[in-house]
């Protein structure tokens, strides 16, 4: 059966919605959530736009996502693949969710905000990395933030080196990369 109304959604789950997954939600960035921020050097940002969804994964030393502000974050764009799917979305329809991870830990903190993106060199010269500032980068105004569940980081053992996957049994970017373009040089005409 798939569930086509808020109504069928809401009775699956417990109802009301415990006070703890309510009160944890707030508009600014608290001492605790700046502290949660601040040691994680992992995200991913999430944004929309005409073209569709994109969430990419960013990091860095911890502290490479910058509290401005009780209200404001910054994050470099540090060079990349260059597709800036999130910077086009960005540009289009400001909202973006942050994701943060913080290794050994179950925890994982959210933010929802709206953002711009700037080429202040100013700013930009205080994101320096080997040598090269970024492009751009990116300022983050806080609509909500809150601590998720660690649930899903427990379940899967996702800092256990027990359960690390065997990265020799993967494919390497550079083989999948190599696999597609072989793909498409096979579908051109002769």
């Amino acid at each position: 059966m798939i569930v086509r109304s808020l109504d069928e959604l809401e009775a699956l789950y417990d109802s009301p919605v415990p006070p703890g997954a309510l009160i944890k939600e707030v508009g600014r960035i608290t001492a605790h959530y700046r502290a949660l921020i601040e040691a994680s050097p992992f995200m991913a940002l999430a944004t929309s736009g005409p073209e569709g969804l994109d969430c990419s994964p960013r990091g860095g030393e911890p502290g490479f996502v910058r509290v401005v502000d009780e209200q404001t974050l910054l994050m470099p764009d540090h060079r990349g693949n260059n597709r800036i799917d999130s910077l086009r979305n960005i540009v289009r329809d400001p909202r973006v969710a942050l994701l943060f991870l913080l290794p050994g830990s179950g925890t994982t903190f959210r933010v929802n905000g709206r953002a711009a993106i700037s080429t202040d060199p100013g700013l930009l010269e205080t994101f320096v990395v080997e040598g090269a500032p970024p492009r751009s980068a990116i300022v983050i105004t806080v609509d909500a933030c809150y601590i998720q569940c660690p649930k899903a980081i427990l379940r899967s053992h996702l800092w256990n080196p027990a359960h690390h996957v065997d990265v020799e049994a993967l494919p390497t970017s550079a083989c999948m990369l190599a696999a597609l373009k072989e793909a498409e040089q096979a579908k051109e005409p002769a």
